[in-house]
C-alpha cells in the first residue's frame, strides 16, 4: 500500500514538473514579440498609431488584414524595400508611400513583423531572421 502511494506520488510530483517545463517554441515566439514591441514602438508606432489601427487615408491598419495575416514574404517585402503604390485595405483606399527599412536588422524586422502578426486582435505564424535574410539577399 505504501508503494503504490509513494509511485502515486511520484508520478504525480513528475506530471506537475514536466508540464511546468517551457516550450522552447513558445519561449522564442514570446521574446521575438517583446524585442518587435520596442522596435514597433521606436519605428512603426508614429504611422500605423499604438493600436495597431493607422490613420484612415493615410497609413493603413494593421488589425486582421490581408497585408498582414497572408504571405510573410510580401510582408518582408514591404519592409525591405517600402511601399509607393495605392494599396487597398479593408475597402478604404490607401497611397501614403510607406518608406524602406532595410536599415533594421534581419533579426528587428523578424520581431517587429511576429509583433504585428500577433498583436492587435491578429494570430498569425512567427516571422524568422532567416525568412528575412533570404528576401534580403535577393
Amino acid at each position: 500500500m505504501k508503494s503504490s502511494i509513494l509511485t502515486v506520488t511520484i508520478l504525480f510530483i513528475a506530471v506537475v514538473f514536466s508540464s511546468a517545463k517551457n516550450n522552447p517554441a513558445q519561449d522564442a515566439l514570446k521574446l521575438s514579440i517583446e524585442r518587435g514591441k520596442k522596435v514597433y514602438d521606436n519605428t512603426c508606432l508614429a504611422c500605423h498609431q499604438v493600436n495597431g489601427s493607422g490613420v484612415p487615408g493615410m497609413n493603413p491598419p494593421l488589425k486582421k488584414t490581408k497585408w498582414v495575416l497572408g504571405d510573410k514574404k510580401v510582408l518582408i517585402n514591404i519592409v525591405l524595400k517600402g511601399l509607393d503604390q495605392e494599396i487597398e485595405v479593408n475597402d478604404e483606399t490607401y497611397s501614403n508611400v510607406m518608406p524602406a527599412f532595410a536599415h533594421l536588422s534581419d533579426q528587428e524586422i523578424a520581431d517587429v513583423l511576429t509583433y504585428v502578426r500577433n498583436s492587435f486582435g491578429n494570430k498569425a505564424s512567427q516571422v524568422t531572421e532567416a525568412e528575412v535574410k533570404k528576401l534580403r539577399d535577393k
